[in-house]
């Protein structure tokens, strides 16, 4: 069984909804975690948003990365360039592997822009989700 943490800025959003997607696609092959640089809690959009696809990260919590520094991960993966820029070093034998995704919370317009960025960049992470899945579990 493989650990694979996933790794964001707040840890509110992107980060839980590719835990969210890997542990759908990975199934009991592997732990799944995600943590943040920072918390910003869980945002109810990123939940609602995975909900209209089926997956449930309503029992999601929002998680530094220092409470995983006892685990030994095999796959690091980072979703924000800022998370990767600036995560505090801790010693690994991950592989790491980096995707940036826009901040859907950061978009500002109307709900209908609000919800079609939270649309966009679910789908970008179910893809990429399913790609890791299937090339690194």
């Amino acid at each position: 069984m493989k650990n694979i943490l996933v790794l964001c800025t707040g840890n509110s959003c992107r980060s839980q909804m590719a835990e969210g997607y890997l542990r759908l696609y990975a199934g009991d092959k592997a732990d799944i975690y995600s943590a943040g640089i920072q918390t910003h809690g869980l945002n109810p959009k990123a939940v609602a948003s995975m909900a209209a696809d089926g997956v449930d990260i309503s029992h999601h919590t929002s998680n530094l990365i220092d409470e995983y520094k006892h685990i030994d991960f095999d796959i690091v993966l980072t979703v924000c360039d800022h998370a990767r820029e600036n995560c505090p070093y801790f010693p690994t034998k991950a592989v790491t592997i980096h995707q940036n995704f826009s901040d859907p919370s950061k978009v500002i317009g109307t709900q209908l822009d609000i919800d079609e960025a939270f649309t966009s960049t679910r789908t970008l992470i179910k893809n990429w989700c399913q790609q890791i899945v299937s090339e690194q579990v």
